[in-house]
């Protein structure tokens, strides 16, 4: 794969001894956010698989563009990986004016670890039990309702509904999700886009209301909440991944190494069904296959941004 490259004599040598200190997993969001709540399990179990520490560093920001930079120019030594989603490696380009890494040439893909499919939750005083009624609500008062986003896939599926649904709504954008959705809950903001793990302690607690998720086909951990082309939003489709990436030129049997305990890790039944109740679809591939994927989902993506008509910030 281009993003794979042999490195020296010298650095094979070293890293035959791979890992034998901490390893750093930098992530693009907050604490408490739903990549934040998965990979501290995953990273559990990395640590004991490699018989290091593991350290969860939450750098949000910026679309979580302060994150990736730092990872970019991290050296390629496999002590500082970063764990993120489509908002960085796929929607992002597409975004931003200035980027200071390029998702593709600055990243070693290592592993994909699953979806996090995301759900359209509203503050449950709203008198809306379904996205029809809450498409009817919105249409007879323009301007009324708002929506939060606390990351791109947020973003794109806010912008993407008022455009499908022919909507007026005012975006409040947040600096991650968490306080995003405080805002929803405390009725400062109408509705949001969120990830499942985020939001579905709220939606159990009934401090939210989920009307429907984004993907294409219902989600397994929710499967009786309808999609939002079911609910008559037609066309709606968003999914969210994550996956493990280290910065560019990472040598290739740390690589392997890796992809080979955190798919252990992420196939097992436990720790699937663990996931599962934290929100996250797992399953997992070979770099290859993740390469591959990061490609593809640069394409879908930008036809996804262009078309709900988001312009770059």
């Amino acid at each position: 794969m281009g993003a794979i490259t042999m490195p020296p004599t010298g650095a094979v040598a070293q890293s035959a001894a791979y890992p034998n200190r901490p390893i750093t997993l930098v992530l693009p969001f907050a604490a408490g956010s739903g990549t934040d709540t998965t990979t501290r399990l995953i990273a559990k179990e990395l640590g004991t698989a490699l018989n290091v520490t593991t350290v969860i560093d939450n750098k949000a920001g910026a679309n979580g563009s302060i994150a990736a930079s730092f990872v970019a120019r991290a050296p390629a030594d496999g002590y500082t990986l970063f764990v993120t989603t489509n908002t960085t490696h796929s929607a992002n380009p597409y975004l931003l004016k200035n980027m200071n890494y390029d998702p593709i040439k600055d990243f070693t893909p290592i592993a994909r670890t699953g979806d996090l499919p995301f759900m359209l939750v509203i503050n449950p005083e709203i008198p809306a039990n379904s996205v029809e009624e809450l498409i009817a609500l919105a249409k007879k008062d323009p301007g009324k309702y708002s929506y939060a986003s606390g990351s791109s896939s947020a973003i794109v599926s806010g912008a993407t509904f008022a455009r499908l649904a022919g909507l007026d709504l005012l975006h409040v954008p947040y600096k991650s999700s968490p306080p995003a959705m405080t805002d929803v809950i405390a009725g400062r903001v109408s509705m949001m886009f969120t990830d499942v793990p985020t939001g579905l302690p709220h939606v159990n607690a009934k401090s939210l209301k989920a009307l429907a998720v984004t993907t294409k086909y219902r989600s397994k951990i929710m499967p009786d909440l309808p999609t939002m082309d079911e609910a008559g939003v037609k066309g709606f489709d968003v999914t969210s991944w994550q996956g493990y990436l280290g910065p560019a030129n990472l040598p290739k049997d740390i690589v392997v190494k890796l992809n080979t305990e955190i798919r252990k890790i992420v196939e097992r039944p436990d720790i699937q069904k663990e996931l599962a109740g934290r929100g996250m679809e797992a399953f997992s591939g070979t770099p290859e296959e993740f390469d591959a994927f990061l490609k593809e989902q640069l394409v879908v993506w930008k036809k996804l941004i262009e078309e709900a008509g988001i312009e770059k910030q």
